[in-house]
């Protein structure tokens, strides 16, 4: 047995295909490799995670099948052939479609958006303008002219 995110049997589960224990590790490979994460690190990965490296290897085994010699293919970005030129995204030629879209919901390969605090909209530090709402919290209240 060979440790890997998915089983032969998930395989079928998740694709209809049949695969072999070695194919299966040849897509734990790959997955590997565009993860940029290895199967020994799974116990500090989250549940998530797993599931779709899961699926990812599952992907990645059925769409071997169908396959020739991938593992000797050129790195090619463009393919003409009879005068139809087909472009292709960078891991086309070694990376199945669905493992592709599996591994974009990994936590740590999607993008993600940084808030960087302002002192005018959150409140943090001093603000430079008194009469900013996110400098009220900051300020003293006084009532405004001859009250008793």
């Amino acid at each position: 047995m060979v440790d890997a995110w998915a089983t032969p049997q998930q395989v079928i589960d998740t694709t209809g295909v049949t695969v072999t224990w070695a194919q299966l590790v040849q897509a734990q490979a790959a997955v590997e490799v565009f993860s940029n994460r290895i199967y020994a690190d799974t116990p500090r990965m989250r549940t998530r995670d797993v599931y779709w490296l899961g699926k990812a290897v599952a992907y990645q085994a059925a769409w071997l099948v169908g396959q020739y010699d991938v593992s000797t293919r050129l790195d090619s970005s463009q393919v003409q052939q009879d005068g139809v030129v087909a472009s292709l995204d960078a891991k086309a030629m070694v990376l199945a479609p669905m493992a592709k879209w599996a591994l974009q919901r990994v936590s740590w390969m999607r993008s993600r958006t940084v808030h960087l605090r302002s002192p005018f909209e959150d409140g943090y530090g001093w603000a430079a303008n008194p009469l900013a709402e996110g400098s009220d919290d900051r300020q003293e209240w006084t009532p405004m002219g001859d009250s008793p």
